[in-house]
């Protein structure tokens, strides 16, 4: 990956609505490189998918939750039920499986604090095998961003 590629990259993560042209722009390259550019870097994986960041909040989606879940075994199969069944739920956005003294780290939004209330007494607390869970709630986002530290040079 040369210099091209990582500009390329830079400009995708600070706004994927780009046009090819427009990048290719930005870049000093001409139309047909930098789109074989970018078609190479979806091909290797490097660039997974292009979405729209939503606000939340103006989705009426309140409250954020980070969710340390202990197991009460960690056996694989107990690990991969346990996966399967918390990933299937729309208000879990993220799955972290970590090590010390939890077994997973879950983010969690919802509406308000009685949904998330709710859907820790009827989903989290109902999956097999939970020892304890414990939860922070979020008072306020000081950083969030989704975009990568790419070196320029």
């Amino acid at each position: 990956m040369d210099l091209k590629d990582k500009m390329i990259l830079s400009i995708i993560q600070e706004d994927s609505t780009y046009s090819v042209k427009e990048i290719s722009e930005k870049i000093g390259l001409t139309f047909t490189p930098t789109y074989e550019r970018i078609k190479q870097l979806e091909k290797q994986g490097i660039i997974e998918k292009y979405v729209g960041l939503l606000n939340r909040e103006k989705l009426g989606l309140n409250i954020v939750v980070y969710c340390n879940v202990r197991l009460k075994e960690q056996s694989q199969k107990v690990l991969e039920t346990f996966e399967k069944n918390i990933g299937k739920h729309d208000e879990v956005q993220e799955i972290i499986s970590l090590s010390g003294e939890y077994d997973y780290m879950l983010k969690i939004i919802a509406k308000d604090i009685n949904s998330y209330n709710e859907f820790a007494v009827n989903i989290i607390s109902n999956i097999p095998n939970i020892g304890q869970y414990h939860s922070s709630i979020v008072l306020h986002e000081v950083k969030k961003s989704t975009k990568f530290k790419i070196d320029l040079g």
